[in-house]
């Protein structure tokens, strides 16, 4: 499983302390300890609607890149002139974090992931988080179907089926159908495609005393559907451990007591 350290987001004070004082040390230090977490990539956001991106997305990104020793970067915009600007900065190419059924013009952006060779997050998002696991599927297919028609391949692609907080209205629903929705995803998509969950999604509003046991036992869940990757608080011991027994589980670690009582 590819673990997205998401702890580069808005709701991060200290980051976007650092963001807007153009501290480069600063958040070169918490990509490094992010990446001393376990992360397989970072996950780099700068505002929530773009407005900031354009100046200060490849500001961020360079910082990360250095900071993380190279780590992959998941860029989290979809203000697709910050992230033409972003994007040769990587190292490697990234993930575009994400596409969904709301862009006005998909073009620009599946042009620009076709021809840096991104990756690209499609997200089941129209309006509003489709409840239904027939609206989820029915979202993705058509997201799909733009980006193969950009000569963007499945291996490139993450389908997101988006969750909601479990608390809120039918959000136990959201959670069972994204859950569905990694299954057939992964039986019926030929060539098969990635699969990915932003797990703070579930647990926000939540008691702090219980995102942890939440977020780790909804990984679990979704790690036997097969789900490819997930955006996770690498900071949290509990996740830490879910983490390390999924890959464990998975053969993709060799198992030890002692990982687990460090």
């Amino acid at each position: 499983m590819l673990v997205i350290a998401d702890n580069l987001n808005i709701r991060n004070r200290d980051y976007m302390g650092a963001i807007k004082k153009k501290d480069r040390k600063a958040i070169e230090s918490m990509a490094k300890e992010l990446a001393s977490k376990g992360a397989d990539m970072i996950n780099v956001q700068v505002s929530i609607d773009g407005a900031l991106d354009e100046d200060m997305l490849s500001f961020s990104v360079e910082a990360v890149q250095h900071g993380a020793a190279g780590l992959p970067l998941c860029l989290d915009s979809r203000n697709v002139k910050a992230l033409a600007k972003a994007v040769p900065l990587c190292e490697e190419p990234p993930i575009i974090n994400y596409l969904s059924a709301d862009e006005e013009k998909p073009e620009e952006l599946l042009a620009l992931v076709r021809e840096t060779k991104s990756n690209l997050i499609i997200r089941a998002l129209k309006g509003t988080v489709p409840s239904t696991l027939e609206a989820k599927l029915m979202i993705l297919e058509d997201l799909i179907e733009k980006a193969n028609g950009a000569d963007i391949p499945n291996e490139r692609l993450f389908a997101d089926p988006s969750v909601v907080h479990i608390s809120k209205g039918q959000g136990q629903e959201h959670l069972l159908n994204a859950h569905e929705s990694v299954i057939v995803l992964n039986e019926m998509i030929d060539p098969p495609l990635n699969t990915v969950i932003w797990l703070s999604n579930v647990t926000s509003g939540l008691p702090k005393n219980l995102k942890s046991t939440v977020a780790a036992a909804y990984l679990y869940y979704l790690a036997g559907a097969g789900l490819s990757a997930a955006l996770v608080n690498v900071k949290d011991e509990e996740m830490q451990r879910a983490v390390y027994l999924i890959k464990a589980f998975r053969d993709d670690v060799i198992f030890s007591p002692g990982d687990l009582a460090s």
